[in-house]
């Protein structure tokens, strides 16, 4: 970037933090026009952090809603259903951390060179991460499709249970062409700032999924039910719907950050390795999670055969499903803490990157208490409206009630680690969640669970364990690291 031979304010000696966040905005050839970055800056951070957040909440909101309504659509079909989905979910969550190998690294350096006014350069770097989650979709649907029957046989499902799984995946894998889409757009647009348009766009696609999933698995009219099938075709329908909307957004620049894919842009490789810099130790961090908590999952698989293993297993989905509540809404605050750290980095702040950091990590846990208390009071009524089966509810109340216990740690954990990847840091928090995930949740569940013989209360005590561990572990480092020294 070129800098402005005559500048308004000298770069020297700041009278005050006003005058201190508007010398470096000049010296970065940055205009004080630019009111978003002013607060990053300067401007009080509990009201900057909440603003970034809300839409990022509001998206998340709608995006459990996609869930909270799959677990009960299946509740109704079968207690087999209910498994079928809640693994696929997990195997589902396995493309996704594909293509978060792209996301990572979009949203941190799209935010360091907006930061530093550098659009173009933003610019180029969306534009060759969109040409190469296009490439990544189709892939990921692909293999998803070929591999769809190891899952049910890794899992040792029971027989019907199985089934369901492999014909579910094979039909909703295809949605995956269109997800990256949405899920690497949606980071290059947090990374410059604009969290509305990706809010918009994922809540839409949220709302058609509910719609969409709800008509076509028990009809309406003249259209027939289609069961589990009507579940993974609304899904699909639904993310080609957002990937096509997407793309018309970034294309023609009318969100402020332009991208427009093409075949130059995939073989940038200079831009694209960068991208995969940071975007590698966040995709191995992402791939360790996914294999400590799908190796978890076997575990609670093993805990009960026959209809007893099938209502604990499908207690422990509607747990996992009903925690998000509290996990997205964590990750909300953990992106706003990602897009403030990314872009006071890139105007030579890392005073106000941290301070962005733990504000966000607060607010999340005043949301993390209120889940907890509700999920103390309300276990009985959420298994109640989640599931029909009388035996999932007996299995999932008190366990839900211990998993109450550990939700500001979750928070803490999230928030921090997220935002750490706005820096670019992405090493640390990878071996926190691998010690986490592989020294104390898998051995601690595996014990109190199987050996000690307490079921799913065992298991989630287990997970509790580590969840502690690790916030304990990131907190620590935010705090006293050097993450802020980082460069991209």
């Amino acid at each position: 970037m070129t800098e402005p031979d005559d500048r308004s304010i000298a770069c020297d000696e700041p009278t005050s933090l006003e005058a201190l966040s508007q010398q470096e905005m000049a010296c970065a050839g940055i205009t004080s026009s630019n009111h978003q970055l002013t607060q990053f800056l300067s401007g009080n951070p509990r009201t900057t952090i909440l603003l970034l957040a809300l839409p990022v909440l509001a998206e998340q909101f709608l995006n459990f809603l996609v869930g909270f309504v799959d677990t009960i659509l299946s509740g109704r079909i079968s207690t087999a259903a209910t498994s079928a989905i809640g693994a696929a979910a997990y195997v589902n969550w396995l493309a996704e951390l594909i293509f978060s190998l792209v996301a990572t690294g979009t949203t941190a350096l799209v935010a360091r060179h907006w930061g530093a006014g550098q659009r173009d350069s933003a610019g180029m770097v969306a534009t060759s991460s969109i040409s190469l989650a296009l490439g990544m979709g189709v892939g990921a649907a692909a293999l998803l499709y070929l591999i769809a029957p190891v899952f049910g046989e890794f899992l040792n499902l029971e027989p019907a249970s199985s089934a369901l799984l492999v014909r579910y995946l094979r039909l909703s894998c295809f949605g995956h062409a269109f997800s990256s889409v949405l899920l690497i757009g949606s980071a290059a647009l947090r990374g410059s700032g604009n969290m509305r348009a990706p809010m918009w766009i994922l809540g839409l696609v949220s709302i058609l999924n509910v719609l969409f999933s709800s008509v076509l698995a028990f009809g309406a009219g003249s259209l027939p039910a289609f069961g589990m099938d009507g579940i993974a075709t609304g899904t699909v329908a639904a993310r080609f719907a957002g990937a096509a909307l997407m793309l018309w957004l970034l294309m023609g620049g009318s969100a402020g950050l332009t991208a427009k894919p093409s075949w130059a842009s995939a073989a940038d490789f200079a831009t694209i390795g960068r991208v995969l810099r940071i975007g590698i130790p966040a995709a191995a961090d992402s791939f360790l999670m996914w294999g400590g908590h799908f190796l978890f999952l076997r575990v609670v698989a093993g805990l009960g055969t026959g209809l007893k293993g099938e209502a604990i297993f499908a207690a422990h989905i509607v747990g996992i499903q009903i925690e998000a509540i509290n996990y997205l809404p964590a990750w909300a605050w953990g992106t706003a803490a990602a897009t403030m750290i990314g872009q006071c980095l890139g105007a030579g702040r890392p005073d106000r990157a941290r301070l962005g950091g733990h504000e966000a990590m607060l607010q999340s846990c005043v949301m993390a208490a209120v889940v907890m208390v509700m999920f103390l009071l309300g276990a009985e009524f959420i298994y109640d409206v989640m599931h029909e089966d009388p035996a999932v509810a007996a299995v999932g109340v008190p366990a839900i009630r211990l998993l109450a216990v550990f939700e500001i740690p979750l928070s803490i954990t999230i928030v921090y680690a997220v935002g750490l990847r706005g820096a670019g840091e992405t090493l640390s928090p990878m071996l926190i969640n691998a010690f986490g995930i592989f020294v104390v949740r898998l051995p601690v569940g595996y014990w109190l669970g199987v050996e000690m013989e307490l079921g799913l209360l065992g298991a989630w005590a287990g997970m509790g364990a580590d969840i502690t561990a690790r916030a304990i572990a990131i907190a620590l480092y935010f705090r006293y690291g050097k993450w802020d020294q980082k460069g991209i």
